[in-house]
């Protein structure tokens, strides 16, 4: 008798992250390397590649604090972590949820629960701060919120029980990964098609046309150590020219966050890499 294993048994991410990759890693998987020892993701988000490759070395780093903090809880405090989680859960409310996006301060698992139970009941999932850094999206229109995914969390914890997590700006990267073992995913805010498009505000930190230019650059000196290397983004001529030298691939997206409806749905991106 053969067990079947659903998809709720593989870790996949706790988090809903604007721009995630879950659903375009079929189209991935051709493109990914088939060898490699470590592997590195600099602009971490929601880490669905990460889950879906479970290596058994990574370094995973991003400029946000408060996703990194989550991550690190996630890893070495679940337990804990869903116990708070189980608390926001029985307290949610509107009232209660603008309360919790008002107050940020509090112990490491306070703010990683309080990260996760926004992201659970925010609109779309989006993280998004003001100039000030604080979180300022909107209360989701959802009627029961998977606020606590107490398996789900497990299962990632177990996953990531091994990788190194970091803060940390994605040029870091250049004093670790120097040699054909090591992989590394580059998914940076992508570069805006047009001004509804043009959403950077991932953290206080602006990824503008200037840090587009500073990451190619990074992505040429991986490339010049024999690194393996694979990045994604927008498809459009400023993107193409940049990484003209590599390999670049068209993949198909779909676009779910835009102030227009009428400007959801299909479109392309690229994929790009050093082999």
């Amino acid at each position: 008798m053969v067990t079947q294993i659903t998809k709720e048994a593989y870790p996949r991410p706790f988090l809903k992250w604007a721009g995630g990759k879950s659903k375009l890693i079929k189209q991935y998987i051709p493109y990914l390397p088939k060898h490699y020892k470590t592997y590195y993701e600099p602009f971490l988000g929601g880490g669905a590649i990460f889950f879906h490759l479970q290596p058994s070395q990574a370094i995973l780093t991003d400029i946000n604090s408060e996703l990194i903090t989550t991550y690190c809880c996630v890893k070495d405090q679940v337990e804990e972590l869903i116990c708070l989680l189980k608390e926001h859960k029985i307290k949610h409310t509107r009232n209660y949820y603008y309360h919790v996006r008002a107050n940020s301060g509090g112990t490491a698992l306070e703010k990683s629960a309080r990260l996760i139970y926004l992201n659970k009941t925010c609109f779309n999932g989006l993280y998004r701060v003001n100039s000030q850094g604080q979180f300022n999206v909107p209360l989701g229109r959802y009627e029961n919120p998977n606020i606590c995914p107490e398996d789900l969390l497990r299962l990632a914890s177990k996953a990531l029980s091994t990788s190194k997590i970091q803060q940390a700006d994605f040029t870091a990267v250049l004093n670790k990964a120097n040699s054909h073992d090591d992989f590394v995913y580059f998914d940076p805010p992508y570069y805006p098609v047009s001004q509804t498009s043009n959403f950077t505000a991932y953290s206080n930190h602006c990824f503008a046309e200037e840090q587009q230019i500073k990451l190619k650059d990074v992505f040429v000196k991986l490339a010049d150590r024999g690194v393996k290397i694979m990045l994604s983004n927008s498809d459009c001529d400023f993107i193409r020219n940049l990484y003209i030298d590599f390999n670049i691939y068209t993949i198909s997206a779909a676009r779910s966050i835009n102030s227009n409806s009428k400007k959801r749905g299909n479109i392309t991106e690229v994929l790009v890499t050093s082999y």
